[in-house]
């Protein structure tokens, strides 16, 4: 979607949630910092919003697209989240050369919810490639939301980081621990020193007597070499039917024949694949 587009849209469901007053209030505040390019007020504002917009249980996006509305339901969005997310597209929108530097500097100021927001509705502001450098300073945090903010269910991390910074997110989600399906575009990331990193970190929690979360395992169906292949075996044998899923997922992605023949001894699962009824989403069902 175009930046105006969403612009309009966060408008559309700001006017139609929230009371009179305070829906003036914010378009007031956001035309007089347009109007006088205050860094400041852009700042206090964005704090404020905390206070001014009440929250509703029954938020109300009918009149906005589907891949909006979808994502804001994934997101659970609220209309605080929403009214930040509106004050900081308009007035980028207005002045992307001024205000796209004040916009990333809110992080320095932001406290905990206020960063979350930011991190979650990240990939919705105008010229959001250009605060990536906030997005991977968020993956040094110890703080759960702040971290599934742009990690979970986030379309920004496989569109804009590089396999470094993909990598170190999706380690740093198992290990935290956090739930590694929600990420998004882990087939279509999917690299061989990240298929390295998770068989030596799997061979480090295995030598410890500790589990490895199956699902961890998903971006290493392309590059199964000799040493990921014992891994496989290792999955296939354990008593962990879920483990055995892992294995067989992966085996059918790989193109490697010792992969195929590994895959052929575990018909069953293989057919689950085949028909579909096998698949990472559905795992753990």
């Amino acid at each position: 979607m175009q930046a105006g587009s969403i612009e309009q849209q966060l408008r559309r469901i700001i006017e139609s949630n929230v009371e009179e007053e305070n829906y003036n209030w914010l378009e007031g505040k956001i035309n007089a910092i347009i109007e006088n390019k205050s860094t400041k007020d852009l700042f206090m504002t964005y704090s404020l919003i905390a206070s001014k917009i009440k929250l509703k249980h029954d938020l109300n996006t009918a009149m906005v697209s589907d891949d909006l509305s979808s994502y804001l339901e994934i997101q659970k969005a609220d209309l605080r989240e929403l009214s930040r997310l509106y004050l900081l597209t308009k007035v980028t929108n207005s002045d992307t050369e001024f205000f796209t530097p004040k916009v990333a500097n809110i992080i320095q100021v932001a406290d905990t919810g206020e960063l979350t927001t930011f991190l979650k509705f990240l990939i919705l502001l105008p010229h959001c490639e250009k605060y990536k450098s906030v997005a991977v300073d968020a993956l040094r945090t110890n703080i759960a939301t702040v971290f599934d903010a742009i990690a979970l269910n986030n379309p920004y991390p496989g569109k804009y980081f590089d396999d470094n910074q993909w990598n170190q997110m999706y380690l740093k989600a198992a290990f935290m621990p956090r739930d590694l399906s929600q990420i998004l575009d882990v087939d279509k990331r999917a690299n061989s020193e990240l298929a390295r990193i998770i068989s030596d970190y799997a061979h480090e929690r295995w030598a410890a007597s500790r589990e490895v979360n199956p699902y961890f395992w998903r971006p290493v169906g392309e590059f199964l070499n000799d040493k990921l292949l014992k891994d496989m075996e290792r999955l296939f044998l354990s008593t962990d039917l879920f483990e055995n899923r892992a294995a067989a997922l992966c085996c059918h992605r790989s193109d490697n024949p010792k992969a195929k023949s590994l895959l052929n001894a575990h018909l069953e699962l293989k057919e689950q694949i085949e028909n579909n009824s096998l698949n990472w989403e559905t795992l753990k069902d």
